[in-house]
């Protein structure tokens, strides 16, 4: 799979509100009530992504889960990272 451009990222990204490309990894930062929401939306989305064998780049601190996707095979971002941000946003 090849790397977007910037003009295919930036359309993309009019579709996925939220999301914004940052040091150029697609970046998005998911809020919840608690801990245990923000650990069962990892969860949930553990599945997906390892379903699809696209894993995320992310980080937890009790109710903020912060995401960077990018490709690393591809050198930067594909279809594949807007695949799974979708599946973030649904599982929100």
């Amino acid at each position: 799979m090849n790397a977007m451009t910037t003009e295919q990222i930036e359309a993309a990204l009019a579709a996925h509100r939220g999301w914004s490309m940052e040091d150029g990894k697609l970046t998005r930062e998911f809020r919840f009530e608690n801990f245990i929401e923000a650990f069962g939306f990892m969860t949930q989305v553990a599945l997906v992504a390892e379903s699809i064998n696209h894993h995320p780049e992310w980080f937890n601190v009790y109710n903020t889960v912060r995401v960077q996707l990018t490709t690393h095979d591809a050198g930067g971002v594909t279809q594949n990272d807007f695949v799974l941000a979708k599946a973030m946003d649904e599982a929100v």
